[in-house]
């Protein structure tokens, strides 16, 4: 979130992934109000309403009062390009409570102390909302053209946040040929996985399905007509970082790499190939096993109280240790993602199959490993920068070429490769799974203890 100051200050950005906002989050879901129901019941820290309250309660004079607005990222680049306050539909309704059919709710603002925004009719926060796609005041400014290298005047559409934009540019590719479920089903059975630093996972429908732990739904926050279902994960590509360079054989695994002019992750790829002898390489880790919340759950538990797990440590702290500790990091993050389809399905969505981008999804293991442990095909992009697609789908509805986005969608999406699931090997990832869910629920049970007198 970027504050917009009419002042000087250094302190103008918090990260999406910045908690600090607990006690103020703790507040807002205490109210039970009934913008909760479009978050999954509860609302996360990592949405904008707890830290604008953090901001009031905190820097008030510093930052606060100073501010004249306050802007999604997405929103503060079109604003940068175009000089239009505009918001998108997608930021004010994925993170801000904004409702698609109603628009804002006077009484939250006000129940949770920022009746400041009510007052001011929204204008720090956003009272002029477009659809993704629309056309942005005169395009780009001679100032922002100035500054891209670009001709003033060129067409700026409303954005989309990065995960969502990665959505839209994988959800609608044509699948023909490839022996995909999905190919004779509707887009809904499509999960979109954008898995970056952290994992977005996008589901879509007809009607409004709500599933507690996942936020949404929304409608037309991503593809338009369409309600949208966002599970995530807080941590994966930033989870995977820390295992591996907080590991003893780093700076060896660092050097080795080094020398063959690979990745790490590359390096540690090949390495596992080899210790695996004749087992599949995912049953390397029948003895270790990992709960993936180093910082809390985002869905489908919403519970930022949670923790990282590690059982089955030894004393080794070699490279094959090190492999082998990064692996099982791999298949929890992919059985986080199993946890997430449940509670979408479970709630009404029918899944077939995987639409992945993001960094992540450049590791072939990660990308093995969500199809092994979910039981579903993988689908890649053959453009692997999703998100970029998904942004030139906007540009190109703003600039005229195509009259919908959806049209867009269906022209600019396109296959690259299709990972499906190793089902000789699904007995032992339900196994490991009983394993990961047993891990959560003792979890609870420590700290059960722990409170008691």
């Amino acid at each position: 979130m970027w504050c917009c100051h009419k002042g000087d200050s250094h302190r103008n950005i918090i990260m999406w992934l910045d908690h600090r906002a607990v006690s103020q989050v703790h507040r807002i879901n205490e109210t039970k109000h009934g913008v909760l129901q479009c978050v999954g019941g509860v609302m996360s820290v990592e949405m904008q309403a707890p830290k604008l309250l953090w901001l009031k309660e905190n820097l008030r004079e510093t930052c606060w009062d100073k501010a004249g607005h306050f802007f999604d990222l997405p929103d503060f680049l079109s604003w940068k390009a175009t000089g239009v306050t505009a918001r998108s539909l997608c930021s004010l309704v994925c993170k801000w409570t904004y409702s698609a059919e109603k628009g804002w709710d006077d009484s939250f603002w006000k129940l949770i102390g920022l009746e400041d925004f009510v007052a001011d009719n929204y204008s720090k926060i956003g009272n002029q909302v477009l659809p993704p796609g629309a056309s942005l005041g005169n395009g780009l400014t001679p100032e922002a053209a100035r500054d891209l290298g670009l001709p003033a005047g060129i067409a700026v559409a409303a954005s989309l946040i990065d995960a969502h934009a990665g959505g839209l540019g994988v959800i609608g590719a044509d699948v023909r040929g490839h022996g995909l479920a999905c190919e004779g089903q509707p887009v809904t059975s499509r999960l979109a996985v954008i898995c970056g630093t952290s994992s977005c996972h996008m589901g879509i429908s007809k009607d409004p399905i709500f599933v507690p732990g996942v936020w949404g739904p929304y409608f037309s926050a991503m593809v338009p007509g369409f309600w949208l279902n966002e599970g995530g994960q807080s941590v994966t590509g930033k989870l995977i970082d820390h295992v591996v360079q907080g590991h003893a054989a780093f700076p060896e695994l660092q050097a080795k790499a080094t020398a063959r002019c690979q990745s790490v992750y590359a390096y540690l790829n090949s390495h596992l190939d080899l210790i695996k002898k004749a087992r599949p390489v995912g049953f390397l880790t029948v003895d270790l096993h990992v709960w993936p919340d180093f910082h809390g759950n985002r869905s489908p538990l919403a519970d930022l109280t949670l923790k990282g797990m590690v059982t089955g440590l030894k004393l080794s702290q070699d490279l094959d240790d090190l492999a082998i500790l990064y692996l099982a990091t791999v298949q929890a993050i992919a059985f986080g993602t199993r946890l997430i389809i449940e509670a979408l399905e479970a709630a009404g969505h029918s899944l077939s199959t995987l639409f992945l981008c993001g960094g992540l999804s450049k590791n072939p293991l990660f990308v093995q490993m969500h199809a092994d442990i979910t039981g579903m095909p993988v689908v890649l992009s053959q453009e692997v920068e999703s998100v970029l697609v998904g942004a030139a789908i906007l540009g190109a509805c703003a600039s005229g070429d195509f009259a919908s986005v959806q049209e867009a969608m269906s022209r600019m999406s396109k296959v690259g490769k299709v990972v499906f699931p190793r089902l000789e090997d699904k007995r032992y990832y339900d196994k490991k799974y009983q394993v990961f869910l047993k891990l959560v629920e003792h979890q609870k049970e420590y700290a059960a203890i722990m409170k008691g007198d």
